[in-house]
């Protein structure tokens, strides 16, 4: 069973050297459902339990992920890189399959990634997959592809995290950490997956040997990401365990203030439903 199935954490090591917080158990789900509530809610995939974003690593060789999950994943995750890195375990499966009934069912699963998936690059792997007869020799290449627009990013995360470190032993001041948050955000974009950026600003949020100023000043920052990004993001510091209720409210006023009602309210909704105070029928209650 697969770490986005059970809710705990990927084996593999991000990039900042330590695991994510493993989390207890829960019961078995469908992982295709999940994730297909994930689209529906417009939503970056999670784990089944909600309490982190999937990650490429939950993709990894040594790692089962249910196919039909994979497929999802692979067609209509909003992060670029775990689409990329979806499609890897298929192919792995697809070139094991001796019968022809059981390979042309992954054949005509490849046509539809083809054609369906969001990200380009999924769509011209799936492509060659299917032409090539998924040989390890085109799946190792792909997978070369992704690490290497990786590698970059997650070399430049862990430098941030020693900014990080500098501004929680006062060595930064307010104003220079933004400016380095904003380089990181510009450099890593769209190279880094979006679940460890987010969890970065989790910690970064939740910690409390990070000034109050700075924090505020982040929230600012925030505004102006992309609506998808910036609701994840502002929704997370909301749900955040013991985050305070100081910035909580001054989360909510700020959005209100600069972002209107209605992204206020969008915000508030999917705060509810992360809080499980409402479910999926009562958002569709709500369109």
């Amino acid at each position: 069973m697969s770490a986005a199935q059970t809710g705990t954490t990927a084996a593999a090591t991000p990039a900042n050297g330590r695991t994510y917080r493993q989390e207890a158990a829960v019961a078995p789900v469908n992982l295709a459902n999940h994730f297909l509530e994930c689209c529906k809610l417009n939503r970056y995939l999670t784990v089944v339990d909600g309490h982190r974003f999937v990650i490429t690593e939950d993709f990894a060789r040594n790692i089962a992920i249910p196919p039909d999950a994979a497929a999802m994943a692979a067609i209509y995750s909003r992060d670029k890189l775990v689409a990329q890195a979806a499609i890897l375990p298929l192919g792995q499966l697809a070139k094991k399959l001796k019968k022809k009934r059981d390979r042309d069912s992954y054949e005509r699963l490849f046509s539809l990634i083809e054609e369906q998936a969001l990200d380009e690059r999924v769509r011209d792997s799936a492509h060659t997959l299917l032409e090539k007869g998924f040989r390890e020799a085109e799946i190792k290449s792909i997978e070369a592809e992704l690490n290497d627009q990786l590698s970059p990013a997650r070399a430049r995360y862990r430098e941030f995290l020693d900014h990080v470190r500098r501004m929680m032993d006062g060595a930064m001041t307010p104003a220079a950490f933004v400016e380095e948050f904003k380089d990181f955000t510009a450099n890593v974009a769209g190279r880094l997956d979006f679940g460890i950026y987010s969890f970065c600003l989790d910690r970064l949020f939740g910690s409390l040997r990070i000034p109050s100023a700075v924090k505020q000043l982040l929230v600012g920052e925030l505004l102006v990401f992309p609506p998808l990004v910036r609701r994840e993001l502002l929704t997370n510091i909301l749900v955040f365990p013991g985050q305070t209720e100081d910035l909580k409210r001054f989360v909510k006023n700020t959005v209100l203030a600069e972002l209107g009602r209605s992204v206020a309210v969008e915000i508030e909704l999917l705060e509810a439903y992360r809080m499980r105070r409402i479910t999926l029928d009562d958002l569709a209650g709500t369109a």
